[in-house]
């Protein structure tokens, strides 16, 4: 199944597997996709012949033969050695002399093969089906595996590799090995090279240098501001491109003029709406589109919620908040830490990387919801879990620092997720509403 000369076998092998190989197709980009594909795919996008190439030069590192679907545990193992190898095709319904024997029920096989791949893999896997039948009406089932977010694992922690035609788990060497090949570059650090280094606004940035004078920041030795140099050498927030230095989309998000972070990323922006009701159904009062850097838009947003609600720093005595005979009920009210750490939070961890989804702010009667984008695989629903204790991966670590710095002159409450769940639930007597579906990330606060 390689295309490279590693493996062994006679000429015509080595050609089938190459044109095998070079079929892959492109993974789903979101669940939405997987599905579409999964199901509403007609027809098997390997044929006959092709397959029956691949097979005949018998297994391998890349090649797995199976005569049917028996242990899903050590299926799971195959898969994730396969991908921490490279990739590799598992064929059920031939066994070990390379002879067809076919399999009773291939959509049983595909069901299952698609629940391990999605629940017993870690990160999970978007598997490629194909499902032949043969004159002779016996059928198999091939999984195509392809390795694209290394190092994987079962669900009970075990990391495998193949080595010829089987198995094992990995040795500390090949783990470390592995572990250092999945460091990914960070969306954040990807240079904006249509920007130069006239589109960072000098007075935000110096600003924030100044903070560190006497520490880290020595001004006295830095002659004629050079800001080209502070961006890149001292904040790692640019890079050269063609003897050009350019803001990365960490530096213009943090540091960018507003009409310039508009200009390159305008999904960056966050769309706030106030509705007339209790959901997105209802009338609409009022819709912005708020842009700029990250300081621009933290402010604008608490500027847009100040409009339609009070932030109040904590829950009143309870003759202030008791009902009245007027006829139109009083807006709602929220904590001010709460909010202003949900939207803080909301434009630090926005999955860049998502470019259907936009940061959302709603105003209900009611509650406010913030949706940011977030993608859902490999998030949802097990690390929902472990975000509310404050355990998460920041997708963008450079831009968490430096905005979260006093230096970067925001008046930020701290404490993350897990202050928002106590002190929303000690203010509104609920606790705030967490989902994630849609490569969305759903955050409701309930006001009083």
């Amino acid at each position: 199944m390689c295309a490279s000369g590693r493996v062994a076998g006679p000429a015509h092998t080595q050609m089938a597997r190459k044109r095998f190989r070079s079929s892959q197709r492109n993974e789903p980009v979101t669940d939405r996709s997987f599905q579409e594909y999964l199901y509403q795919t007609a027809a098997p996008l390997t044929t006959r012949s092709e397959l029956m190439r691949l097979v005949r030069g018998g297994e391998d590192t890349y090649l797995e033969l199976k005569v049917k679907l028996s242990n899903p545990e050590r299926i799971a193992q195959g898969i994730v050695a396969l991908a921490n190898t490279g990739g590799g095709t598992i064929v059920f319904g031939v066994n070990d002399q390379m002879r067809v024997e076919g399999i009773d029920h291939p959509e049983e096989v595909q069901d299952e093969l698609v629940r391990i791949c999605r629940e017993e893999i870690v990160p999970p896997i978007i598997p490629f089906i194909d499902r032949l039948a043969f004159d002779n009406g016996r059928r198999i089932v091939a999984l195509d595996v392809h390795g694209n977010r290394r190092p994987y694992r079962t669900r009970d922690g075990r990391f495998f590799v193949r080595v010829g035609a089987e198995k094992r788990e990995t040795s500390p060497e090949e783990l470390s090995s592995l572990l250092d090949d999945a460091r990914p570059l960070l969306y954040e650090n990807l240079p904006l090279t249509t920007a130069t280094i006239h589109d960072v606004d000098e007075a935000h940035l110096w600003s924030f240098m100044r903070a560190f004078a006497g520490g880290a920041f020595d001004e006295s030795a830095i002659k004629g501001y050079p800001t080209a140099d502070i961006i890149e050498r001292y904040l790692l927030l640019a890079t050269r491109s063609h003897d050009e230095i350019v803001p990365t989309v960490a530096g213009l998000l943090l540091f960018g003029k507003d009409d310039s972070v508009a200009r390159f990323l305008p999904r960056a922006a966050v769309v706030a709406t106030r509705f007339a009701g209790e959901n997105a159904q209802s009338p609409v009062i009022e819709r912005l589109e708020l842009q700029g850097n990250l300081a621009t838009l933290y402010e604008s947003c608490l500027r847009f919620v100040k409009r339609y609600c009070d932030l109040w720093d904590s829950r009143p005595a309870p003759s202030e908040t008791e009902g009245s005979d007027e006829p139109i009920a009083a807006r709602a009210n929220y904590h001010r830490a709460v909010f202003s750490a949900a939207i803080a939070n909301a434009l630090v961890h926005r999955d860049l990387v998502v470019r259907d989804v936009t940061t959302r702010l709603h105003i209900f009667d009611r509650a406010i919801d913030i949706v940011n984008p977030r993608r859902s695989t490999g998030f949802a629903p097990m690390a929902l879990k472990a975000i509310k204790f404050g355990a998460q991966e920041r997708l963008n670590p450079r831009i968490a620092a430096i905005f979260s710095n006093p230096g970067y002159g925001l008046q930020l409450a701290e404490g993350g997720l897990p202050m928002i769940l106590r002190e929303a639930r000690a203010f509104s007597n609920r606790l705030p509403d967490i989902s994630a579906f849609n490569d969305e990330f759903r955050l409701r606060l309930h006001g009083i």
